[in-house]
């Protein structure tokens, strides 16, 4: 996001960018009335093992919180903020939610024989995502316990918050530098080709002084780490201040090449702070060497 306070470069991404430091657990743990963010498998298997997580506001692995289930079903986070369970018995489409929070997370159940695998392998991976942004590999052969499951991207091992034998959600390590990394995945000494995912720094050029009313300024971003065009969406949240030009949300693509640049442009609608939030679009399919 981005205020009259910030100066590049900045942290502006969307939500899903929290970082969760290493050694978070041996802090003080967040309270569970703080939940508001349930991560759940995509995909689940019937009568098999699966982990979720609950993250706070601030992206920390949250323990103590209820998570409901459409079918009756019902548990509690563990002290590393994850919870265990058997995903049900029937298959189809089940929700999830925090209780006592709005909105419902979707995961498709499938049949043993829709998720049976023999060997382990990654069917969908983004190919560029936001340092400190949470990833999501879709495929077969992973471990239902989150633990179970080793995870390293450029060379350091990453967290696994959410796991299924056909999904994962993972954080990659906070002290990744921008570009290409390879990726490795195993599971019960099965693993994974090694792919590569690029990792994309997002950099600000800005004017960050209040707007006032009539005035035009443009906001420049910067895609680090990759020379590949990439998309990205800008968000208002303050429209009552200014004007996002070409509507709101707006996605546009960078430049591509060594600036590899976009640049959006707001209107002041009164005078005061505006906030602008960037996201970086990652597209996923089958994994690149």
């Amino acid at each position: 996001m981005l205020s009259r306070r910030s100066r590049f470069p900045v942290a502006f991404l969307c939500a899903a960018a929290f970082l969760l430091l290493d050694g978070v657990l041996a802090q003080q743990a967040p309270p569970a009335s703080g939940a508001r963010t349930l991560l759940l498998p995509r995909r689940v298997v019937s009568g098999e093992r699966a982990t979720l997580a609950v993250l706070d506001a601030n992206g920390r692995l949250t323990p103590g919180v209820t998570v409901n289930f459409s079918n009756g079903d019902r548990l509690t986070t563990d002290a590393t903020g994850r919870a265990l369970f058997v995903a049900p018995l029937n298959p189809g489409v089940v929700f999830a939610s925090i209780e006592g929070r709005p909105g419902r997370v979707p995961t498709a159940v499938l049949s043993p024989a829709e998720g049976a695998a023999s060997s382990i392998g990654v069917s969908s991976a983004p190919r560029a995502t936001s340092i400190g942004d949470r990833i999501e590999l879709v495929g077969r052969g992973f471990c239902g316990d989150a633990d179970a499951n080793q995870v390293r991207i450029g060379g350091r091992a990453a967290l696994v918050l959410a796991s299924s034998p056909n999904s994962l959600v993972v954080l990659p390590p906070s002290d990744l530098e921008p570009g290409p990394a390879a990726v490795e995945v195993a599971c019960a000494k099965r693993r994974v080709p090694t792919f590569t995912i690029s990792f994309v720094a997002l950099q600000l050029e800005a004017d960050s002084s209040p707007l006032a009313p009539g005035e035009h300024r443009a906001l420049t971003v910067h895609a680090r780490g990759t020379a590949v065009k990439v998309g990205l969406e800008a968000r208002n949240l303050a429209p009552d201040i200014a004007e996002l030009t070409g509507g709101n949300p707006l996605r546009l693509s960078t430049s591509g090449g060594a600036e590899n640049f976009v640049r959006f442009e707001i209107t002041g609608r009164k005078r005061g702070s505006f906030l602008i939030s960037i996201r970086l679009l990652s597209p996923a399919g089958p994994p690149l060497p």
